[in-house]
């Protein structure tokens, strides 16, 4: 069977017909994983050589087979070697083709989420609760886009129960590729924010892009989970079937009730407190829609607040760290105008003294200017008692106050501000993933 089905492969340069890809997934029932590094191969894994700007993954075929790759799907024939090489038209159609196959094999809920913050922390929120009563298989850190959400559903196997699929987009027709290749039962989406502006072309098409999801879940008849504080979620799944939560009464399915963020979120639901580890109003609504699913999944409440109270974020998202009298809430792991607003809020009920140290924010387009300029503005009017600016667009803002400060880039930061003697002060660090910001902890 396998020497037809390599042959098969071999001898056509078209997409792979539905009978190859079963013939493919077959095979990858007995690998351990699908794979498209192989600094992190391991044995019995399926490589998939995937194509970049800088590199050509069907050069290092060979090296994942000698690693223990039980076999490598290529798209360059000169790289084809062995049986174990398996030579398709294209690598990366072939992963989302083989993915959404699996997806339907093994016929288990998809929860998918997508918004233009939150994604992340929601994700891992509901993966928390849920596991809680079920085996779950949830996206590994922020792998989701047009490969990682592949690589999600192909992490899934017999065991899992439910899958939970992260989706992001910086472009119109992405999400409902990803809905494609994913096939979702549910769907929540965070919020829409100033996130991507230059791939959506403004926030009207940030609104368009991330409803892809509500157009895949109506259209097909399934659940879609809805803040019903949220108008533009309420509006766009007017039609749809959906399980809402909110935080007034008679307007949801369920209500969950916001007590306070000093500094971490304390809700309250069905009688119980629940007390988060994560700081700012912000992340209210991301535990709510934590709680909701797996009130809507029948996870008992004394469940649900258990995993809530023990999630503990990281990667830079949100983190409160303690060095020595000083306190840095690091949220460094991205930003856009919408979020970046939201940290500051939440910065300015701080007690005591405050600095803020902010990065540029990425993918603006033709509105970096102006956002840059208007979270400025916003920082400076706040309570805030010093603040700085870092990044080639914080540096072409205007700045008019003694409080503040700009730097074209980290480099000058670092080399022109000394922050090894603050002493009993509160640090808000805040920018897009390419600041990397988090370099800042190393000089406190």
């Amino acid at each position: 069977m396998y020497q037809d089905f390599f042959y098969t492969f071999n001898s056509s340069k078209i997409k792979p017909s539905l009978l190859e890809i079963k013939a493919l997934h077959s095979l990858f029932l007995n690998c351990n994983s699908a794979n498209t590094d192989t600094r992190k191969i391991r044995p019995n894994d399926m490589f998939f050589a995937l194509k970049g700007d800088n590199f050509n993954g069907n050069s290092y075929a060979e090296k994942a087979l000698e690693l223990g790759a039980a076999y490598a799907i290529i798209d360059e024939e000169e790289y084809l070697t062995s049986e174990k090489t398996i030579l398709v038209d294209n690598v990366l159609e072939t992963l989302q083709q083989l993915a959404s196959f699996h997806r339907t094999f093994l016929n288990i809920p998809i929860i998918a989420l997508t918004g233009s913050n939150g994604k992340t922390t929601t994700k891992e929120l509901i993966n928390a609760v849920l596991s809680q009563k079920f085996k779950t298989t949830a996206t590994i850190g922020n792998l989701n886009n047009h490969i990682g959400v592949p690589l999600t559903l192909l992490s899934m196997n017999a065991d899992t129960e439910i899958g939970i699929v992260e989706m992001g987009a910086n472009h119109l027709k992405e999400i409902e590729f990803l809905c494609a290749i994913a096939h979702p039962d549910y769907g929540y989406i965070t919020n829409f924010g100033k996130a991507h502006l230059e791939g959506f072309g403004g926030v009207e098409g940030v609104i368009k892009g991330k409803s892809e999801m509500y157009d895949y879940l109506i259209a097909n008849h399934k659940t879609i989970f809805v803040n019903a504080n949220d108008t533009i979620q309420v509006e766009k799944t007017k039609n749809a079937s959906i399980f809402s939560f909110g935080n007034s009464n008679g307007i949801a399915d369920i209500t969950i009730e916001f007590k306070n963020a000093q500094p971490f979120v304390k809700s309250a639901f069905n009688g119980l407190d629940i007390e988060s580890q994560l700081i700012g109003d912000y992340n209210f609504h991301n535990i709510c829609a934590a709680i909701a699913i797996g009130h809507y999944f029948k996870v008992e409440d004394q469940l649900i607040k258990k995993a809530i109270e023990n999630y503990i974020p990281s990667n830079n998202r949100s983190q409160i760290i303690e060095k020595g009298s000083n306190k840095i809430i690091l949220d460094a792991y991205n930003a856009n105008p919408t979020s970046m607003a939201a940290a500051l809020s939440n910065f300015e009920k701080q007690k005591g003294y405050k600095i803020a140290i902010l990065g540029d924010m990425f993918e603006l387009g033709k509105d970096a200017k102006r956002e840059h300029q208007s979270i400025a503005d916003l920082a400076i009017a706040m309570d805030i008692d010093s603040i700085f600016f870092v990044g080639e667009n914080f540096y072409k803002s205007t700045i008019n106050s003694k409080k503040a400060k700009q730097y074209k880039s980290f480099s000058e930061f670092e080399s022109n501000f000394d922050l090894s003697n603050i002493e009993n002060t509160t640090l808000l660090i805040k920018g897009s993933r390419g600041m990397a910001l988090e370099r800042v902890l190393d000089a406190i």
